[in-house]
Formats: structure tokens, sequence, C-alpha cells
């Protein structure tokens, strides 16, 4: 499959239909999920591995792993309406049976994985709200790829959380990300921001090399 093929699919995906702000419930983007996943599959990260998305949504990454080839992939979603979607999106492409759909907060999965993606929280809304995905991530998956605002401080938090629980960053690239207006306080029909998408690998599997650096190393 062609990376312009995978985020079309990826696109045209069923989104939120009540999106709760709480949660931040924000739709990734077709492209950005296929870069993602791209990378992912090149590194040989996705083919034949068992997958974690935390905080799955509507199933982009779900879905998108699959596509790409994982042997299976738990969905993690504490929102019943959205996992709900995720499984439609899921059975429109006949991938249910590539899926597991788990309905609980990400604090409480407990499955042991290859490979961990997700988009977690921003934080916009509630502060820190990236820490519980980033710790369940380095805690089950050897393997992490993550989406987070491409601020100087939110890189400097990422960095230093991933050290102190034993990773490191090999790639990192940024990339632009749209945010349709959903909520009564977005002021635009579209907000544009930048985002960072982050693989990160165990450090003892890394040889002990802490890499912190921007770009594909």
């Amino acid at each position: 499959m062609k990376k312009r093929h995978l985020s079309m699919m990826l696109s045209r995906l069923k989104g939120f239909l009540n999106p709760k702000p709480e949660l931040e419930q924000y739709r990734t983007p077709g492209d950005v999920a296929a870069e993602l996943l791209w990378l992912a599959d090149s590194m040989g990260d996705i083919g034949g591995k068992v997958v974690a998305d935390l905080g799955a949504g509507t199933g982009v990454l779900s879905v998108g792993a699959c596509l790409m080839g994982a042997e299976k992939v738990y969905a993690v979603e504490v929102d019943e309406s959205a996992l709900g979607i995720a499984g439609e999106n899921a059975r429109a492409l006949g991938l249910k049976d590539c899926i597991e759909f788990l309905l609980m907060d990400v604090s409480e999965f407990n499955e042991a994985v290859d490979t961990v993606v997700m988009n977690p929280p921003f934080g916009s809304q509630s502060p820190h709200a990236d820490r519980p995905f980033l710790r369940k991530a380095f805690e089950k998956g050897r393997i992490v790829y993550s989406i987070h605002l491409a601020k100087p401080e939110v890189r400097r938090f990422v960095e230093g959380f991933a050290v102190d629980n034993g990773f490191g960053i090999t790639h990192r690239f940024s990339l632009p990300f749209e945010i349709p207006a959903q909520f009564p306080f977005h002021k635009k029909s579209i907000e544009r921001i930048f985002v960072d998408v982050y693989r990160f690998e165990m450090l003892k599997r890394m040889g002990l090399r802490p890499i912190s650096v921007p770009g594909r190393l």
C-alpha cells in the first residue's frame, strides 16, 4: 500500500459524533497517522507485531496498523461512544478480527505488546494529560510512537520523561496538524498547529545510548 493511499483511507474513517473537550477528542488526521505508521512499518515495528493504540478514539491508528499488517491491535479507549465508532470503522474495512476493543482507562491496560502507537491528549484542557499515556506506553511497549505538540517546553518534558523511564528518542519530525472547529471555544473554522511525531526505543535495546535530538537519526 502506498502512503498516499493509506492517508486517504484513514481520512475517510468515521470521526467523533459528540467529541468531549475534557478528553481532548480531536481526530488524528489521516496524513499524520499515515506518516507515523509508515515510519513504524519501515522500522519493522508493525508488520506481524502485537500493537497497542492507547487512547484509540475512533480507531484511526488501530485501523491503520492493521492495514499495515499488524498481527493484533489492542484499541484502548475510555469513551464508549468513541470505541463504538472505532468498531464500526474496523468492520467497514473487514478488520474487526485484527483489533481487540478494550473499554478502559489506559492505566488499566495490562497486556504485553511489541509496539505502542498513540495520539495522547496534548494537555490543552487538562495539564499533563499526556503523562499517564506515556507512562503506560513505556511500561508495556518496547517501541513507542507518539504525537505531541511541537513546542520547546513540550520537547524538553518529553525527552526528560523518556530518559527517566528508560527510553531514548531515535526519531522526531514535525508535521502540520489540522483541528476543525468542534467546541464553543474554537474561534477559527480550522486551527492549524504543528506536532512532533516521536519514535522511542528502550535504552537497553539501543545499547544504552540515549538519543534525544531533532530529526531522523
